[in-house]
């Protein structure tokens, strides 16, 4: 004969589900909650969100016609150019890098007092800056697309900027 597994019953005989039917219909009920609680509830009408980046929209009315996001613009220190001196240096060997690097650097308005030839080893093409003069520095190498800057040292002059070039900036 069959013989039934015994299942425990509470004094009117119902018979409770064993403890892994329990555990997977609660398991259920939360997956449901959760997928409820976190679902979308007009996937059609979503909102485009800008980058703290992006310049604000002008316009503040709602509009049928979805708002147009500008791109990032890269922020720039207020740093005044023709405020700042520059020396550039060529520290290369080759022949006339520090004369158009300082030429490119007039272009785009700092105020360059000097170019020559720099002697000792520079590991690649570098803005030294005074403390002072940081945030110019920074703003100096992405006009001439340098990547390195350091605190300027002696016998660097410290109310200016020197550039010092290497084989890498021609």
């Amino acid at each position: 004969m069959f013989r039934l597994a015994h299942r425990s019953r509470n004094q009117r005989g119902v018979v409770f589900p064993s403890p892994v039917v329990m555990l997977s219909i609660i398991a259920v009920a939360m997956a449901g909650i959760a997928f409820v609680a976190t679902r979308d509830p007009a996937p059609t009408e979503r909102k485009v969100t800008t980058v703290a980046h992006a310049a604000p929209s002008p316009s503040t009315s709602a509009s049928a016609e979805p708002q147009k996001v500008q791109k990032p613009r890269h922020l720039e220190p207020a740093v005044k150019r023709s405020a700042v001196y520059v020396e550039v240096y060529n520290n290369s060997g080759i022949t006339g890098l520090a004369g158009r690097i300082a030429s490119r650097a007039s272009d785009a308005g700092w105020q360059v007092v000097g170019s020559d030839n720099w002697y000792g080893t520079i590991p690649s093409s570098t803005v030294y800056y005074p403390q002072r003069l940081k945030a110019a520095a920074k703003v100096l190498a992405l006009d001439l697309g340098i990547r390195r800057l350091e605190p300027a040292i002696d016998p660097m002059r410290l109310d200016r900027l020197t550039v010092i070039l290497t084989s890498d900036a021609a």
